[in-house]
């Protein structure tokens, strides 16, 4: 019995240490991002509970789906690529179309969207303040019933905390001169002059966050328009968001319609745009030339982009 004692005495000094412990927090006081993280996963949020954000945003690929578009709630296929959500957090606009500009705006849109989730807001809300243990969670973040505004806090609070920033590239720029090959520091090379990546892949997150045409669009075949829907400007007919590419090579398929499937597709549209789509609408002037690319060139350029991924999903 006084060994049964001692144990619990010396249980009960390890709990008040780490209670004191700076950042200490027990596991019944969840953190915003958690809540977030549980509702990203739970259909609850999706007309007939089928369907959650991980459906289409699936973790193993980057946050991002396997097809070239996805299927919504009530089956129907939706028009656009499911792009992956990892390095969110400073962009400046959202969706391949520029609507949304801050995450907690896009996260809610998904939810709404008859294509996709195909739950008002409002409903969305309804359900959650149905569910007691939601209630209750809610209750602890933000001492309040769930709502439009904390439901989309939540979610954002969540698609924050998925920053990535230990690739091989990243550890060779700090000064790892073994962290990528021979072959992805020549790719480098051509990333930032030859192939003229650079030119619209810039920053940490390789986006400028800007919208270009690089050839999917003639009006005819290709007729999603882009960021023109948005914008009504004529200039930005044919125009969508330049996705990051970090992780880019686990976020196939490629392109606003999932149109490549490869990372070697997308470096030969690139190389000749012409070749494939020769009566495209709008075309970006730095695309108007074939790049030239040699077949040497071409794989080191695709070994410089496997160097972006993080080492979280390898």
């Amino acid at each position: 019995m006084k060994i049964l004692h001692t144990t619990g005495l010396v249980f009960a000094a390890i709990v008040l240490l780490l209670a004191l412990a700076p950042g200490y927090r027990p596991i019944s006081e969840p953190t915003a991002a958690e809540l977030g993280k549980k509702l990203f996963s739970d259909p609850i949020l999706s007309s007939n509970r089928t369907q959650s954000c991980a459906s289409c945003h699936r973790p193993e690929f980057a946050f991002s789906d396997t097809s070239s578009v996805s299927f919504g709630a009530e089956g129907q296929l939706g028009s656009r690529n499911t792009p992956g959500i990892t390095n969110m957090s400073f962009r400046s606009h959202f969706f391949w179309d520029g609507r949304a500009g801050t995450l907690q705006q896009q996260v809610l849109m998904p939810i709404a969207n008859p294509v996709e989730m195909n739950l008002s807001v409002a409903d969305a809300v309804r359900r959650l303040r149905a569910d007691e243990s939601y209630v209750v969670l809610f209750r602890k973040v933000y001492n309040a019933a769930p709502d439009s505004v904390n439901l989309a806090a939540a979610l954002t609070a969540f698609i924050e905390t998925l920053e990535t920033g230990n690739t091989a590239f990243d550890r060779w720029a700090e000064g790892d001169t073994t962290a990528m090959s021979a072959s992805a520091l020549r790719g480098r090379d051509l990333f930032l002059v030859k192939a003229k990546c650079f030119d619209c892949h810039f920053g940490p997150d390789f986006t400028g966050d800007e919208f270009r045409n690089i050839g999917l669009y003639d009006g005819q075949r290709l007729t999603d328009t882009g960021r023109f829907a948005i914008s009504q400007d004529s200039l930005d007919l044919g125009r969508f968001k330049v996705p990051g590419l970090r992780n880019v090579a686990l976020t196939a398929p490629y392109m606003h319609d999932g149109s490549f499937k490869t990372l070697r597709q997308v470096i030969d549209y690139y190389d000749n745009p012409n070749h494939f789509e020769p009566n495209a609408v709008n075309r970006d002037t730095l695309l108007a030339q074939p790049l030239g690319l040699s077949e040497q060139e071409k794989l080191d350029l695709e070994a410089f982009m496997l160097a972006l991924t993080d080492k979280i999903f390898e």
